[in-house]
């Protein structure tokens, strides 16, 4: 038997598949070659089509398909991982409303402030874990006040992943773990945050109905099987958040267990069994893949909007002249420091790590006369890195006690300087692995369907092919590091 993992990213739709019998990757594409647009409407919005996911989602599978590498025939579950937090909204016959409102749209912090003022501080971190801060449920609220004729017509909410599940079964379920990824989730009662509810006063209809990660969200109708190339009938049987997501592709599952990813957000989730949250919502916590009532499970969640996302910036301002492996190699020249240039990487929406702050991304000492565009490669990446050691210290504050991270072989972690730059930043080892999002939702719907025990079995192959550790040059990083946090608390002042 072969699964299937579809992962909904917001700059492109990846399709893998995983043969079952031993977990080995097969075969993936993904749609569409270039990023995928965001459109801002205003300084601070971000919003995507959610017609355009199911469109790059079939794209992708005619891509996979003309690979000529299996049958399609034989895929026999379906796993959905997605970008998390995004608000769509659908009729009573199942039509999307408006754009998505996706997870890096600014437009609703004020609305979260207000919900978190009027709930009350020792409501939203005792039951959950967060404030409503820019959350789904914050973005639902900003459509009910400033777009009613939308409000009225709604029949349900969902996030990204539940769309495509839709688009696959014509059913619509969520979990536990999407509503409190979207602030709806009582980690008290184990149900549905009445509070938030009736502050924001949205109707519980909205609510889809609520199941297991794991379990069968709905069987691929005929029109979708046509579409997709696929059998109907076949079981969509795990959908998680793309960072939760991460963290089951890393057998991520235990507490004290900490994943983290690179790529257009920056990463680190660190997994507890432990209900508590940041008394300044700087990191949140999620309810993981494998929470129950009786199994408390959650991730903490410290997100860096602006990563890979400012890494390809730098890209195009350079007139994507230079592929990324050229700027690596190139920024691998430049010494440590970067002779003096700075970059603050924050320009991708409000950050929650800097208590939900809209900061541009900042150059600092620029000099004409010495920087080249190497040295801006390398400065973005030392930023970067700089953003991860400053985050991972909030996580310090949390209890979070790294003993090493574990990370796929993706994105920014290809650099073999990123991921240098990374383990002496934030002077903790890191293991990378191969793997990718749609294989780790593949895996997960072979568990949902109950192919596999656990993760434990789903895993049992599974070996790191980079340990990288810190250097001998600690005080070097930390005077760097140092320079980078002053700029940033200057600037934040």
């Amino acid at each position: 038997m072969l699964l299937l993992g579809i992962d909904i990213g917001t700059s492109a739709v990846k399709v893998s598949v995983v043969n079952a019998a031993d977990t080995k990757f097969i075969a993936s594409a993904q749609f569409p070659e270039a990023e995928a647009a965001i459109v801002s409407l205003h300084p601070g919005w971000a919003e995507q089509d959610p017609e355009s996911w199911w469109q790059y989602t079939c794209s992708a599978m005619q891509k996979l398909k003309a690979s000529n590498r299996f049958d399609l025939h034989d895929i026999g579950a379906i796993g959905i991982a997605y970008q998390m937090h995004g608000l769509v909204i659908t009729d009573k016959n199942q039509k999307v409303l408006r754009s998505s409102i996706i997870w890096c749209d600014s437009r609703a912090v004020e609305t979260g402030n207000k919900a978190f003022e009027a709930l009350g501080t020792s409501y939203c971190q005792s039951h959950l874990l967060n404030s409503p801060g820019n959350f789904t449920a914050s973005k639902l609220a900003w459509v009910k006040e400033h777009e009613p004729a939308v409000f009225e017509k709604a029949d349900k909410i969902m996030l990204p992943g539940d769309y495509i599940a839709m688009k696959l079964t014509g059913e619509i379920t969520t979990s536990p773990a999407a509503l409190s990824e979207g602030i709806l989730w009582d980690f008290k009662s184990e149900t549905i945050a009445q509070p938030v509810m009736d502050y924001y006063g949205i109707p519980e209809s909205l609510i889809p109905g609520i199941q297991p990660v794991f379990s069968i969200h709905g069987r691929v109708s005929s029109a979708a099987a046509n579409a997709m190339g696929i059998k109907p009938g076949i079981p969509v049987a795990y959908k998680a958040g793309d960072q939760p997501n991460n963290a089951l592709s890393l057998n991520v599952m235990q507490p004290g267990e900490i994943a983290a990813t690179a790529g257009t957000s920056g990463v680190i989730y660190a997994v507890s069994d432990q209900l508590t949250g940041d008394p300044q919502s700087r990191v949140n916590s999620f309810a993981h893949v494998n929470h129950s009532a009786q199994k408390k499970s959650v991730g903490v969640l410290l997100c860096i909007n602006g990563t890979g996302i400012m890494n390809r910036w730098i890209k195009d301002m350079a007139g994507g002249q230079f592929t990324y492996a050229q700027m690596n190699q190139q920024a691998a020249g430049i010494p440590l420091g970067s002779e003096g240039l700075t970059v603050t990487p924050f320009g991708n929406g409000a950050e929650r790590m800097l208590n939900n702050r809209l900061m541009g991304a900042q150059i600092h000492n620029l000099q004409l006369t010495t920087h080249q565009p190497a040295h801006l490669f390398r400065a973005t990446q030392e930023g970067i890195a700089c953003a991860f050691r400053y985050g991972l210290d909030i996580l310090k504050e949390n209890g979070v006690r790294p003993a090493v991270i574990r990370a796929g072989k993706a994105n920014l972690f290809l650099s073999e300087l990123f991921t240098e730059l990374f383990v002496n930043f934030t002077n903790t080892p890191v293991e990378l692995y191969e793997n990718d999002g749609a294989a780790g939702a593949a895996i997960g719907a072979g568990i949902g369907a109950g192919f596999y025990a656990g993760s434990r079995e789903a895993f049992r192959n599974q070996k790191p092919v980079v340990f990288a550790e810190p250097g001998v040059s600690q005080k070097a990083y930390l005077n760097i590091y140092e320079r980078w946090k002053g700029i940033l608390e200057k600037t934040l002042s």
